[in-house]
This record gives C-alpha cells, structure tokens and sequence, in this order.
C-alpha cells in the first residue's frame, strides 16, 4: 500500500511540474518529470531530487534545444502545497542543467523574424563613410575543430550592391556567465568590409546562444562549460532554482 501511495504522489508532482514547464513553451517534443520522494519525506517537507529531461524545446526567441535537462538534490518544500499536488519550494536550490543546441536549430533562428529584424537597417561604417546594410540571409555552421563559422549575405542601400562576408570564431564562456563570447575572428570573405557588421553579428550570435533564452520561470542559468562540435554545442551551467513551474 505504502508503494502505491509513493507512485501517486510521484505521479501528481510530476504532472503538475511538467504541465507547469509546457505552458512556458512555444513547443517541445518530449517532457519528462521525475520527482524523487516518498510519502514520509514529503510529509517532513523534503523531496530527494528532481530532474526534468525536454526534447525539442522551443523558447519564445524561436530557439530550439534538442535536448535540456536540469537534475537537483535534495530539496526542501512546503508539505502542504505537496498534498495539492503542487513543489513549493521553502528555500532556493542549485542544479546542474545541460543543453544541447544543433547547428540547423541556430541557423533557422537566424532566420527567424524575431532575430531578421534585428539585421535590417544597420548603421555601419563601409569604406570610411557611414553605410547603411540590410542583412538578406544568415548561414550559421559548427564545422567542428570548436569553432563556429557565419556566412552573410549584405545590401548596401545607397547603392543597392550585395556583399558577402564569412569568417570562424572561436566560442568561449563569456565574463558574466550568461553568455557566449566569440573570439579569435578569421575571415574567409569580406575582410575588407565594415569591421562593425562582423561585431554586429558576433554580438547577434552570443545574444541567441545567451543561457538566458532558455530559463524557466522561478530559474536562473550560470554557464559554467561549452563543448563544441561538428554539428552540434553543449552547454553545462549551474542552474538557481527559486521555484518549479506548476499548473
């Protein structure tokens, strides 16, 4: 009887985490909810872990996470929320999170509205003189040896030429540990364009792969690790938890 009781109230605390979690997202393939506990921790206001496994996880930036999962500890919560099927937390809790972003969910983000927009109606400078560009298309690639590489295709207003420009950079964690910075620049094509437009797109970049994008209500991210290769970036950060989401 006592098993049963544990997998019922397992139950109910994972559905209401996991129907918590889907209405913060545009989409997501797979969600899974796993709380840790029996009936006498949670009575005493304890829960042994929780961990939240997400597969195609599309954030409101129109970034997709192939994968994402977030595993605590230990964690205290109030016992009667829990009787309502609810985690409540008493006290904030860290986590480990983990992220896997594919090349072709980064290029088409780049192509999204939400981001397109951002790269129209730059103010660069273009042969000493300021030049205002459009941005027509955005190619995002991870070639693997941990770089990253960005072709764009570029219009010239006043005079309607088109330009191209490519270069690699090399992704690292960022001084405030949100993000990804991208250094050691090497230009394949259009060296000789503004230097701004390249800033403009690095700066595009580690705004998309900005950790930001893709905490939860009640959680905050701190990158703590980046593994790139070909066709795909892994994050690891330590994640703040003030509170799970919950129906």
């Amino acid at each position: 009887m006592a098993q049963g009781q544990e997998g019922l109230g397992e139950q109910a605390l994972n559905k209401a985490v996991e129907i918590g979690l889907s209405s913060q997202l545009d989409e997501v393939e797979d969600l899974d909810v796993h709380v840790k506990t029996d009936p006498f921790k949670v009575l005493g206001g304890e829960v042994d872990s929780v961990e939240i496994q997400g597969k195609g996880m599309v954030m409101q930036t129109d970034l997709r996470a192939e994968e994402m999962s977030v595993q605590t500890g230990k964690i205290s919560i109030n016992p009667l929320s829990a009787a309502f099927g609810k985690i409540e937390l008493t006290k904030p809790t860290e986590a480990n999170a983990h992220v896997v972003l594919k090349e072709e969910d980064i290029n088409r983000a780049f192509n999204s509205e939400f981001v397109r927009e951002k790269l129209q109606n730059l103010e660069v400078q273009f042969d000493g003189k300021p030049t205002t560009i459009d941005t027509r298309q955005v190619e995002f690639h991870l070639p693997g040896d941990s770089k990253v590489a960005l072709r764009a295709e570029i219009v010239l207003r006043e005079t309607n030429e088109t330009k191209q420009v490519a270069f690699s950079a090399v992704p690292s964690k960022s001084p405030d540990g949100y993000s990804v910075a991208l250094e050691n620049v090497e230009y394949s094509e259009g060296k000789d364009l503004s230097p701004d437009l390249t800033e403009t797109l690095l700066q595009k970049t580690s705004e998309l792969l900005d950790l930001r994008n893709f905490e939860l209500e009640g959680m905050s991210l701190r990158l703590k690790s980046l593994d790139v290769q070909e066709g795909k970036m892994t994050l690891e950060a330590q994640a703040h938890v003030e509170q799970f989401p919950s129906q």
